[in-house]
C-alpha cells in the first residue's frame, strides 16, 4: 500500500491534467466528430481572434496574472522585513490561518459590500467629510480595467503566500542571516530584505507560479468583480462552453488552449523578470546603503498588512450585517432594522447544496489526506528526496483550471460518465491533494526520527510505531491540515460546475449564480454560509488536539 501510494497520488495529479489537455487539442483546429466537424483547418481560431473584445478579454486575464503575485510578495516580504526578531511572525500564523478559510467567492462578495458605491467604505465617510447624500455615480465594482478583481485577489493571495514564507523561513535561518548583516551595520529592515528575502525567494516561486495560474484564469471572482463587457478570458470560455449552440464548443477549445498561452507566457514573463530585478539587487546590495529609511519601511510593512488583513476581515464581518440587515438606507454607517427575511427565505433551498458541500468535502479531503500520509510515511521509511514529487503537486495549481477542466469534462462525456457526487468529489481531489501535502509535509518532515528510533529498539514494527507513536504526535498537524483540505474542496467552483454538468449544486455554485441578480440579503446569507463550514473545521482542528491531550500540553499543535 505505502509502495503504492506515490504512484497514485502523481497518477491523480497529472494524468487528469494530461487528458483533459489532450482532449481539447483537436476541437481547437475544428475536428470533433460528435458535431459532424472533421475538417481540421485555422478556421476556429481565425474566428477565436476576430471576436470582439477578445484582445481585451486577454489582457485583463494577463494583467491579473502579474499584478497579483506582484503586489502580493511585496507586501509578504515588506511585513516579515518589518516584524523580523518579533513576535508578530507568530501571531500573524495564528490569525491568517483562519483568514485561509475563507473561500474566493465569500471573500469577493464581502470585498464588493465593501468598496461599492453604496457599500460600508464610503459610508463612513458620508455624508461628511464626503457630502454625498446618495450613492455617488462611480464605477468601482466591475471595472474595465479589472482593478477591484485584482484587489479581491490579492486579498486572498496575501495570507496563501504569507504561510508559504513562514513555514519555508526555518529552512534558511533567518536569525542567523540578520544577526550577521546587523554586525556590518545594516539596520534591522534592510538587514532582512538584503539577507533573508534572497534565500526566501526560491522557495516561494511554485506557491507564486500557483499564485499567476490562478489569477490568470479565476471565474467565480471575475464573475463577481470582475468586467463583463468584454469579461476576461476564463469567464469567456464558461460562456462558451455554456452555450446552446454546441458549435460553440470548438471556440471554446481554441480559447482554452488560449488561456494555457497566456498563462504560460505570464509565467514565462515572471522568470524573464526575476533575472533583471536580480540583477538591480545586487547593484542595491553592492551600494552598501544600510540604514537609509528604515523607520518608514518597517512602518509601511506592519501598516499596509494590516490594512490588507483588516480589509478581508472586514469583508467576512459584512456578510454577517448584510445577512440580517433590514432597511439600510445609504448614508447611514448600520441598518435601520434587523431581520430574518433572507433567512427564510434562503433556508428552503440551503440544505441540499449544504448536504453536497459537506459530502464532497469529506469525500476528497479523507481520500486526499489518506493519500498524502501514505505517501509521507513512505517517503520517511525509504528517506527519498521529495523534488519530483513536489512538482508533481503543483501541477494542477500551475494549470489554469478552465483549461484542462473542460477538457476533461469533454472526455468524461465521451465516456459517458455520469455527473454527480463521486466524478465531482474524485475532480475536488485533484487540488485538494496539493493544498493537503504542503501542510502536512513539513511538520510531518520535522518530526524528530528519535522517537521511531526508540520505539524500534522495544522491537515495535514500522506500523505499530505509526499507529502508537507519530498518529499521536502528527494528530495536530493531520487536524490543520484536513481543515484546509475542506476549506479547498468548499471553495471549489470550476471544478463543481463543469464536472457535475451543472447538475451538482454546492454553496459555491449557488452563491456565484446570485452574482448577478441576487439581493445582498440572499448573497450574504450563502456566502455567510459558505465561509461558516470551514470555519468550523478549522475549529474542530484546534479544539479536538486540545481536548484529547489537554494533560499534555506539548501534544496539543497550534494552527500552522
Amino acid at each position: 500500500m505505502l509502495r503504492a501510494a506515490p504512484v497514485l497520488m502523481i497518477g491523480l495529479l497529472i494524468l487528469p491534467v494530461l487528458a483533459g489537455l489532450s482532449v481539447i487539442v483537436l476541437p481547437s483546429f475544428g475536428y470533433l466528430p460528435a458535431l459532424q466537424q472533421t475538417d481540421p483547418g485555422l478556421s476556429v481560431w481565425r474566428e477565436l481572434l476576430h471576436t470582439p473584445g477578445i484582445g481585451h478579454s486577454v489582457t485583463l486575464s494577463l494583467g491579473a496574472a502579474i499584478v497579483t503575485p506582484l503586489l502580493s510578495l511585496f507586501l509578504v516580504m515588506l511585513f516579515l522585513a518589518s516584524v523580523s526578531g518579533t513576535r508578530w511572525a507568530h501571531a500573524m500564523r495564528r490569525l491568517v490561518a483562519p483568514l485561509l478559510a475563507v473561500p474566493h467567492a465569500a471573500a469577493a462578495f464581502g470585498l464588493a459590500f465593501l468598496i461599492a458605491p453604496s457599500g460600508f467604505a464610503l459610508r463612513l465617510i458620508s455624508p461628511e467629510p464626503s457630502g454625498w447624500q446618495r450613492p455617488p455615480d462611480l464605477l468601482i465594482l466591475n471595472d474595465p480595467l479589472g482593478l477591484s478583481m485584482m484587489l479581491g485577489l490579492v486579498l486572498k493571495e496575501i495570507p496563501f503566500l504569507l504561510l508559504m514564507a513562514l513555514a519555508a523561513l526555518p529552512q534558511i535561518n533567518p536569525e542567523q542571516r540578520v544577526t550577521m548583516a546587523r554586525t556590518l551595520g545594516y539596520r534591522p529592515v534592510l538587514a532582512w530584505l538584503w539577507t533573508v528575502a534572497p534565500a526566501l525567494y526560491p522557495l516561494l516561486r511554485l506557491p507564486l507560479f500557483a499564485v499567476i495560474a490562478f489569477a490568470s484564469a479565476t471565474v467565480d471572482v471575475a464573475l463577481i468583480l470582475g468586467p463583463s463587457l468584454p469579461p476576461t478570458l476564463s469567464v469567456r470560455i464558461i460562456g462558451w462552453f455554456s452555450d446552446p449552440d454546441l458549435n460553440q464548443r470548438l471556440l471554446a477549445s481554441a480559447a482554452a488552449l488560449l488561456q494555457l498561452i497566456v498563462t504560460l507566457s505570464a509565467i514565462g514573463l515572471w522568470i524573464a523578470t526575476e533575472k533583471l530585478v536580480a540583477r538591480l539587487y545586487r547593484r542595491l546590495l553592492l551600494s552598501g546603503i544600510r540604514g537609509t529609511g528604515h523607520a518608514l519601511l518597517a512602518a509601511t510593512g506592519k501598516v499596509l498588512m494590516m490594512l490588507t488583513l483588516g480589509a478581508l476581515l472586514i469583508s467576512v464581518l459584512l456578510l454577517l450585517v448584510h445577512a440580517f440587515a433590514g432597511i439600510w438606507r445609504f448614508p447611514a454607517n448600520l441598518p435601520a432594522s434587523w431581520t430574518l427575511q433572507h433567512w427564510h427565505s434562503v433556508g428552503p433551498t440551503l440544505l441540499g447544496p449544504l448536504a453536497n458541500t459537506m459530502v464532497l468535502g469529506l469525500v476528497s479531503t479523507v481520500l486526499a489526506t489518506v493519500l498524502v500520509v501514505a505517501t509521507l510515511e513512505h517517503e520517511s521509511r525509504q528517506s527519498r528526496a521529495p523534488t519530483r514529487l513536489m512538482w508533481a503537486v503543483y501541477v494542477p495549481l500551475l494549470v489554469p483550471q478552465v483549461a484542462f477542466l473542460y477538457g476533461l469534462t469533454l472526455l468524461l462525456e465521451q465516456l459517458r460518465w455520469q455527473p454527480g457526487l463521486l466524478v465531482v468529489g474524485l475532480a475536488h481531489s485533484l487540488f485538494v491533494v496539493p493544498y493537503v501535502y504542503l501542510s502536512l509535509a513539513e511538520p510531518y518532515r520535522r518530526l524528530d526520527p528519535r522517537w521511531q528510533q526508540l520505539a524500534a529498539t522495544l522491537g515495535a514494527s514500522a506500523n505499530r510505531i505509526w499507529w502508537r507513536i507519530k498518529l499521536p504526535m502528527l494528530m495536530a498537524p493531520i487536524a490543520t491540515a484536513c481543515a484546509v483540505g475542506l476549506a479547498v474542496s468548499i471553495g471549489q467552483y470550476l471544478a463543481t460546475l463543469l464536472t457535475g454538468a451543472g447538475r451538482v449544486s454546492t454553496l459555491t455554485t449557488e452563491a456565484v449564480a446570485l452574482a448577478s441578480g441576487g439581493t445582498r440579503g440572499s448573497v450574504a446569507v450563502w456566502a455567510l454560509v459558505q465561509t461558516t463550514v470551514p470555519m468550523f473545521g478549522f475549529i474542530l482542528a484546534l479544539t479536538i488536539p486540545r481536548l484529547w491531550w489537554r494533560n499534555r500540553r506539548d501534544m496539543r499543535g497550534q494552527m500552522t
